[in-house]
């Protein structure tokens, strides 16, 4: 690299140098006007920390655990499709990096290197984020693989019933190079599918495979074909909390697809108070969107959540350096939280609470 980044916000711009500008476009664009994606990292300014002091905090755990996972941060990398774009370490780099930084990875569907790959070489707890097919035996398989593969959890998106308007996309013509593709989807031969590498394009993907009329029976139907815990991705409301709760759900992910999907919608930080009031410990509650900083962590954790997926800030570290850069974006998140920690008062996890943000 240039020069070593001190943040995780200066990977972007190694990044960037780094990326065809399409690829580029495709990891850092939103939906639209990208007033979503720039509301998930303005809404954390507006929350100030309340420190306390004389806590005694010489000594700070980061730990937690999580469906069975002891894990050292409580910061997983979230589900993000065709890691390869990035750098040729793809998916199996960035789950090698967790792994050594005592995080997880959730392997997304439309992942540039197949889930069985991933968990052979990487070591890495895994979790399997899942959309919901047209052709349930496509999805009950991705089930089974996932179980066979190890993972802890499944992920399932809801709210992708269509493909938000990506005008980044549309503008850059992109579309996936030679030897890129969707590989957990090939064994199936949909056609569909893997002609996508040929064309500029997610759209017809998801009209034509993915089930756009999926109702909170879909949610009961996963739980009859899974002993793992089903993670509901793309909750916004507490309504919708509350309804995932009556369908089973062991967890929400408190997500608007990294401001990919309905522009204007709620930042995340801004829609976990309600959502983690109405669930009250019940079940985990996670958060994506914008997450940069230490401070992040710590204000998403304050405010409800027991840990944080991140994304773009993953993608950036992978495109940089490959496997290394993830690792250093791991690194950065932790070491800001702990010391965040420090200052706030707080020596352990369980000690973060409300009682440490105001919105300001």
């Amino acid at each position: 690299m240039p020069r070593a980044p001190v943040n995780v916000l200066e990977f972007e711009a190694i990044a960037r140098e780094k990326m065809t500008p399409s690829a580029y476009d495709y990891y850092a664009g939103g939906a639209e006007d990208e007033v979503t994606l720039a509301r998930n990292r303005e809404a954390f300014q507006h929350i100030a920390l309340r420190p306390r002091v004389l806590a005694g905090t010489a000594s700070i755990s980061t730990r937690t655990q999580l469906f069975g996972l002891d894990l050292s941060l409580p910061i997983g990398l979230a589900p993000t499709a065709f890691n390869r774009l990035g750098h040729p370490d793809g998916e199996i780099g960035a789950a090698r990096a967790a792994a050594r930084a005592g995080s997880f990875l959730c392997c997304s569907t439309i992942a540039s290197t197949a889930l069985e790959d991933v968990a052979a070489a990487s070591g890495c707890p895994l979790w399997f984020q899942l959309y919901v097919y047209r052709d349930r035996a496509i999805t009950r398989d991705l089930v089974a693989r996932a179980e066979a593969a190890g993972c802890r959890a499944l992920a399932l998106t809801v709210d992708t019933p269509r493909l938000g308007r990506r005008e980044r996309d549309m503008r850059s013509g992109f579309s996936l190079p030679a030897g890129i593709g969707i590989r957990n989807l090939e064994k199936y031969g949909t056609p569909d599918a893997l002609r996508w590498a040929q064309t500029s394009s997610f759209t017809e993907y998801v009209h034509q495979l993915l089930d756009a009329g999926l109702t909170w029976d879909a949610v009961d139907w996963l739980r009859s074909v899974t002993s793992l815990p089903v993670l509901i991705k793309g909750i916004l409301t507490a309504e919708d909390a509350a309804l995932a709760l009556a369908h089973g759900a062991s967890g929400i992910v408190v997500s608007n697809h990294g401001g990919r999907q309905l522009d204007g919608a709620i930042a995340t930080i801004d829609a976990l108070p309600a959502i983690a009031d109405e669930v009250a410990g019940r079940v985990p509650v996670l958060l994506d969107g914008g997450i940069r900083r230490g401070t992040d962590v710590f204000k998403a954790l304050a405010l409800g959540a027991r840990a944080v997926l991140v994304g773009r800030a993953y993608l950036w570290g992978l495109a940089a350096d490959g496997e290394s850069g993830v690792s250093r974006v791991l690194e950065m998140l932790g070491t800001e939280l702990e010391l965040t920690m420090a200052l706030a008062g707080a020596r352990e996890l369980t000690d973060i609470s409300r009682a440490h943000v105001r919105t300001v």
